[in-house]
């Protein structure tokens, strides 16, 4: 018998990643299969071309599904967004109880969080997610799991993260036009973090930045909840044009040369050492010195760090994370970035990789910092499941989709009248 099934759907900018996961009969989760294709309409995040983002996305699902042995099909799946768009505000909502004699359940926080989606936003913005920090209960504060406590008057601080409307209504026609569902939509810096993360780590303070393609994003966790969280519109790609340009070479091999002999520092590189790119059609190869190609990369990569250090400093916690920086993301596999990150920063700084919490961590496919926020997407999908899940949650039938969480909201009328366009050109 096979357990609850998760899929992630990562739609990143330089590809789209799909990953099928089970909880095992030991509570560990395990990758069943994936599946990746390149991401060929999405820019800095976001989709910019809507049917090369279904093309790319029925390649990923249809290489995971497959994979899976049985009769397993991919139906339902958590997806992922970034962008600059990306913005976070604190707020505090307030629930009273009107059963008192009962102890706090997590139906009672769950209502107090679905209050959250129905806040007024300004035009154009959406809430995505919805994260309590911390409780309090008959203005007693720093509670951190109020459930099984009494009380009458619960409240919790909220992080809670927004967007564009227009972003998120793009990925929902995305998927639902390739035959899927959307679950629920996450932050991918927040599923990064449940895929690279120890639990002692964010209790102790810490700094994940990840790098992708067309975006770095950056959660900042202190007392084991999450504090900040910024999406920078820089990534591997723009290193890639940097050399493109300083270079003078196609984008395909300035990818290649970053991905091959690319290091985040100059002096680590030899002055005598030469990579020949072969020449167009008749002209002579090109002669590029390591040095010089480390020296565009560090410059861009500084800039990138810069911003990193400035949302750090924002953030108010600078002082009090002690476990410094953990780095994922495709960019993170830049020869020497950990050493550039502490040099600029002066944190300590270390190299996330996505299998920390699963049962199969020999594949080493898998072990790849570019697949943390697909595999992180699946983890996050099984954390929310667990609170799902809870007899009193079943009962009432409140386990939500992200869909019905934001019912009745300006973006479900979009999302309405979006589906009414779509049937009428069909």
């Amino acid at each position: 018998m096979m357990g609850k099934v998760i899929v992630g759907l990562d739609i990143g900018t330089t590809k789209i990643a799909c990953f099928v996961g089970r909880s095992n009969e030991h509570g560990k989760i395990e990758i069943l299969s994936m599946g990746k294709t390149e991401s060929l309409g999405v820019m800095r995040g976001m989709v910019s071309n809507i049917e090369k983002t279904i093309q790319s996305i029925n390649g990923a699902v249809a290489e995971a599904q497959d994979r899976i042995e049985g009769e397993l099909k991919i139906n339902t799946v958590n997806v992922g967004i970034a962008g600059q768009h990306i913005k976070s505000i604190q707020h505090r909502g307030i629930y009273t109880r009107t059963d008192l004699d009962s102890e706090i359940s997590q139906n009672d926080i769950n209502r107090l969080v679905d209050d959250m989606y129905k806040m007024a936003m300004p035009p154009g913005e959406q809430i995505i997610t919805v994260l309590p920090q911390e409780y309090i209960i008959d203005n007693e504060q720093g509670i951190k799991d109020p459930i099984g406590m009494s009380g009458v008057r619960l409240e919790a601080n909220f992080h809670i993260i927004t967007g564009n409307v227009g972003a998120s209504m793009n990925i929902h026609k995305c998927v639902e036009r390739s035959g899927l569902k959307v679950k629920d939509i996450i932050l991918e810096p927040i599923a990064s973090a449940d895929a690279v993360l120890t639990e002692e780590e964010k209790e102790a303070g810490i700094v994940l930045v990840d790098i992708g393609g067309g975006t770095t994003d950056v959660a900042i966790f202190h007392e084991g909840i999450i504090r900040h969280t910024a999406v920078i519109p820089f990534g591997g790609n723009v290193i890639s044009e940097d050399i493109k340009e300083g270079c003078t070479i196609m984008k395909r091999q300035a990818e290649k040369l970053k991905q091959k002999f690319g290091s985040a520092l100059a002096s680590e590189s030899q002055e005598n050492e030469v990579v020949a790119i072969p020449g167009l059609r008749g002209r002579a190869p090109k002669e590029i010195t390591l040095r010089n190609l480390a020296s565009i990369i560090q410059a861009r990569m500084e800039e990138i760090i810069d911003l990193v250090h400035y949302e750090i400093r924002n953030s108010g916690y600078e002082k009090k994370l002690i476990g410094g920086i953990v780095v994922t993301g495709g960019g993170s596999q830049l020869k020497h970035i950990t050493q550039l990150f502490e040099y600029v920063t002066g944190m300590d700084t270390r190299l996330g990789y996505p299998t920390e919490h699963l049962s199969n961590t020999n594949n080493e496919a898998m072990m790849s910092p570019m697949y943390a926020t697909g595999i992180g997407l699946v983890l996050k999908g099984f954390e929310d499941l667990k609170k799902e899940t809870t007899p009193e949650a079943a009962s009432t039938g409140d386990v939500k989709t992200h869909s019905e969480k934001t019912r009745g909201s300006f973006f479900d009328t979009i999302i309405k009248k979006g589906k009414t366009w779509f049937a009428e050109e069909d």
